[in-house]
């Protein structure tokens, strides 16, 4: 069984990092390659860098910032936003960068998933599905920064992206998101039960406590944190930290 992974995921905002709140309002965190140098010296197990505009506005990824943050981290990368380009993918990876998350473009055009892993693999594709419930309770995914309906049902879309070509599935909750109520462990388990790649748990995390939860009854392989590694506490404020490694043991085991 794979080691449970705790990986702070960052959200880009033209050059800065900024924090969300269920996908609507966004508080700024500070500049990105300090923030990095942080996690560094916190030997965190790898960093998300998500650019949260990128596909909104149609445009590319910021190749500027990126090259800097991977000339800084010390630690694996993984990057997502306004990926739909084979040869802006290559480059991600020139730059330093292990693993790229899709979101809208799988959506928009599924097979760009399987080019993906057909010519740099499985295990560099992570496949991102963000989630909120309907009026009814029921689940739909959502793309372009939680703006555009889909129509598409959790389960069914991530198996679809297993079947396509994705090695990991970054599942978040767009409900939870910045709430540090806790992690929506039903939406993770009903994902993590029906596929055979890892899925990574995001959106919510407010404690130690909560991580422990999604791993065991979630079935999560691994935890994103944004709040909780970028704010000192809930209404608080920023402070770059990572959770203490004995405490993480405690709820891990």
């Amino acid at each position: 069984m794979l080691r449970t992974r705790v990986i702070p995921c960052l959200l880009l905002r033209d050059e800065s990092l900024v924090k969300s709140v269920k996908f609507k309002t966004y508080n700024y965190i500070g500049d990105p390659i300090n923030t990095v140098r942080i996690f560094n010296e916190l030997e965190v197990d790898e960093l998300v860098f998500l650019d949260i505009t990128a596909s909104r506005e149609g445009r590319k990824p910021n190749f500027k910032i990126l090259e800097q943050i991977a000339a800084e981290c010390f630690m694996p990368l993984a990057y997502g936003g306004g990926l739909s380009d084979i040869e802006d993918i290559g480059r991600i990876f020139a730059i330093g960068f292990e693993k790229i998350v899709i979101n809208s473009n799988a959506v928009r055009d599924p097979s760009f998933i399987t080019r993906i892993a057909d010519k740099f693999g499985s295990q560099s594709v992570i496949g991102s599905l963000d989630a909120r419930k309907n009026l009814w309770g029921r689940y739909e995914i959502f793309t372009h920064g939680g703006s555009a309906k889909t129509g598409k049902a959790p389960v069914e879309w991530a198996l679809e992206l297993e079947r396509l070509g994705a090695g990991e599935l970054l599942v978040t909750s767009i409900d939870q998101d910045g709430t540090w109520a806790g992690y929506d462990v039903k939406l993770t388990e009903s994902v993590a039960s029906k596929v055979h790649v890892p899925v990574i748990a995001n959106g919510g995390a407010g404690t130690v406590r909560h991580i422990g939860e999604v791993v065991k009854k979630g079935l999560a392989s691994a935890v994103a944190l944004g709040s909780m590694v970028v704010f000192q506490g809930k209404d608080l404020g920023v402070l770059v930290n990572f959770p203490d490694s004995k405490e993480l043991k405690e709820v891990l085991l």
